[in-house]
């Protein structure tokens, strides 16, 4: 079982187990058309995204293979809720993982996303003790790409036509990190689990 002591902090950011009251301001980013551009649902209307958080709520720890841990984003100037970071437990035997990540358009391009990725990435490795972690994204998603290769993951895979999505067939990008690599990179300590 693996559960992080909460709040977790980093110079800039929040990240908390998300709360039946955070539906608003995910509602806020989860009704973007470009939010939902390349990932594999249309934009949510208010009670589709009350149903994922009720999801999320529930993903506060990882207690074996499969589970997912999903963390709010906040923006502790406002308080408000401005993204979401998951870690999925892919394989016990294997120690595999999988970070994902979705944030308001609003708050791009201040390296806010890969500030709260990094978390995940150490959360997977110094805390899970992962020997792989994976990133994927839609192929013409670039914005996702450049932040895993900003966490310093190296592209291992274009795969073509791996998914059909709302407009056809999907080529996915697949970068992966290991942990000697996380070890030997530069990154903050991982914050302390229970």
């Amino acid at each position: 079982m693996f559960r992080p002591d909460f709040p977790l902090r980093t110079d800039r950011l929040l990240l908390r187990p998300f709360a039946a009251d955070d539906v608003d301001d995910v509602w806020a980013y989860q009704r973007d058309p470009e939010v939902a551009r390349y990932l594999h649902w249309e934009p949510r209307d208010r009670e589709r995204a009350r149903v994922a958080v009720a999801e999320m709520v529930r993903e506060s720890d990882l207690l074996g293979e499969g589970d997912c841990l999903s963390l709010a984003v906040v923006w502790p100037p406002t308080g408000v809720l401005i993204g979401q970071v998951e870690l999925i437990w892919l394989s016990e035997q294997h120690r595999q993982g999988e970070i994902g990540y979705i944030f308001h358009p609003a708050y791009g391009g201040r390296g806010l996303a890969t500030e709260a990725a990094r978390v995940m990435l150490g959360l997977g490795f110094d805390g899970l003790r992962l020997h792989r972690i994976i990133g994927r994204c839609d192929a013409r998603n670039r914005a996702s790409a450049a932040l895993l290769a900003r966490l310093g993951m190296r592209r291992e895979a274009h795969l073509i036509g791996t998914t059909v999505g709302k407009d056809g067939w999907r080529d996915e990008l697949v970068y992966a990190m290991l942990h000697d690599e996380w070890r030997n990179s530069s990154h903050p300590a991982a914050p302390a689990a229970h």
